[in-house]
């Protein structure tokens, strides 16, 4: 059986998707799950490919006790062949990776499909905002973190 894979996509991949990544990878380190769930990110735009998650987030998420080590990177038409499950950040997103792979073989979801009704549908992108919403980016995704690792390590979708 192999590892299952998860990949969070946002924009830019600096803001919303490396946080899903740091704080998932955080959560297998936790529970000594490193082996059961490879985790990375990317972006539905290239623009900031190379780059490190933009600071405000990797403070907000440091103070939390997460890691940043992913480079930003554009999504590709592989990955939605390669990855089991991909983790839009909200609807826009959903739909540019849809364009990418019109017939991907990963499942497409949103991270609002890990939350209960009390959070928005869409998790905000908090690049021209400010602290706080770099601390709800964080929330929401903290919030979904094991509900999407329960769904990811029990669906047998290869």
């Amino acid at each position: 059986m192999h590892p299952k894979s998860v990949l969070f996509v946002c924009l830019g991949n600096i803001c919303r998707s490396p946080a899903g990544e740091a704080v998932m990878q955080h959560f297998l380190e936790q529970y000594a799950a490193e082996h059961q769930v490879r985790v990375d990110s990317a972006g539905t735009i290239g623009y900031h490919a190379g780059n490190q998650a933009d600071s405000r987030m990797r403070t907000a998420g440091e103070k939390r006790g997460y890691s940043f080590h992913s480079r930003s990177r554009k999504i590709t038409a592989e990955d939605l062949e390669t990855f089991d499950l991909v983790v839009a950040m909200d609807r826009d997103n959903f739909r540019d990776i849809k364009e990418v792979n019109p017939a991907p073989v990963a499942e497409i979801k949103l991270l609002s499909d890990f939350l209960d009704d009390a959070w928005p549908l869409d998790v905000p992108d908090p690049y021209y905002g400010g602290h706080a919403g770099f601390e709800t980016v964080l929330d929401m995704i903290e919030a979904s973190i094991q509900p999407l690792f329960n769904y990811l390590t029990q669906t047998d979708s290869r």
